[in-house]
């Protein structure tokens, strides 16, 4: 049976539409919702984000920004040594935009005395015994097509900009990971001070796609108080940052780590396809949709669509611990959890 039987005998439905949504119904939800947890269940008396240059945090500044007085906002933006500059430079648009306080900690000192890039280098002379303080590097997830699966690799740029790539084995991946992920705990230590000294709440930023996948580090970025667009669809983010006023040089920036030297989009670290694919697919293994039809949503093969849906399943699997409690021998049952 071809793709376009199966859209006809079904009488296709399924497509983009599905994640549309009433972007100011959907803002005034939120803001309400952030009222109502931060002043009354969490009793703070504003809110603490980081802020990347990103399409995700600025929303979250945006609804924030709606929801509470400006001044009872506080942005962090918290550069180190493979930081894009124009991150810097979105995030005090973002701030400038929405009259909020934007306070910059540069953290490279912090995560240059834990150890953070010596530690990640001496990972990557396991595999490539030249790599140099002064050389370039990122991770990047590379399909395994028609055989089913995918492996990790490593880029490495010198000086000159001769790059090299190189498989990575477990051990080398893992400590290059684990190395990294000092930046993103930095960053939440950071605005848990911020936080703290002014009885604020901290306000993480994934969107639904990094939230299912489990896309954040454990106590690093996934550390928060409120995650307010955690059930929306990045596309979805995308349509509230319009309705918003997020300024288009924003909207159009591609989704980005920021956490290696070279460049580096999500889907080369992660993600299997770009988020409006990636979306579509999560939309339809959420709802049941066969994958014939996603497949004419997307324009993929159903190969494509069912590895992506596998993916989806496998990351999910792989990725509970990152949203897990810690566990105890027995419950306590005079402490409350939220």
């Amino acid at each position: 049976m071809t793709q376009v039987d199966t859209a006809e005998t079904k009488g296709l439905t399924f497509g983009p539409e599905v994640l549309h949504l009433d972007a100011g119904t959907e803002i005034r939800r939120i803001t309400e919702a952030l009222k109502d947890q931060i002043l009354r269940r969490l009793r703070r008396r504003g809110v603490v984000l980081g802020v990347s240059g990103g399409i995700d945090s600025s929303v979250c500044l945006a609804l924030c920004a709606r929801a509470f007085e400006p001044e009872r906002v506080v942005a962090l933006m918290m550069p180190e040594a493979d930081s894009d500059p124009e991150s810097l430079r979105l995030g005090r648009l973002i701030t400038d935009t929405f009259g909020v306080q934007n306070i910059v900690e540069d953290i490279a000192p912090a995560l240059k005395g834990a150890g953070c890039y010596a530690r990640r280098n001496l990972f990557i002379r396991k595999v490539v015994p030249e790599f140099a303080d002064d050389w370039k590097c990122k991770i990047i997830l590379r399909q395994g097509g028609s055989q089913g699966y995918s492996v990790f690799t490593l880029v490495v740029q010198s000086p000159d900009g001769v790059q090299r790539t190189v498989r990575l084995p477990l051990e080398p991946y893992l400590g290059i990971v684990a190395a990294t992920s000092m930046k993103q705990r930095t960053r939440k230590q950071i605005e848990y001070y911020h936080a703290d000294r002014l009885n604020y709440a901290v306000v993480g930023t994934p969107n639904r796609l990094e939230y299912d996948q489990g896309f954040f580090v454990k106590n690093g970025d996934g550390a928060a108080d409120v995650k307010p667009i955690a059930h929306l669809y990045k596309t979805q983010v995308y349509q509230l940052a319009e309705a918003l006023g997020v300024p288009e040089e924003i909207r159009r920036r591609p989704p980005t780590t920021d956490t290696y030297s070279l460049p580096q989009s999500q889907e080369e670290f992660y993600f299997a396809l770009p988020y409006d694919r990636m979306d579509l697919c999560l939309w339809g293994v959420n709802h049941g949709i066969p994958s014939a039809d996603v497949a004419i949503a997307t324009g993929l093969s159903i190969g494509q669509v069912e590895r992506a849906f596998e993916d989806i399943r496998s990351k999910r699997r792989a990725t509970a611990y990152q949203h897990a409690r810690p566990l105890l021998v027995e419950d306590v049952d005079e402490v409350v959890q939220a």
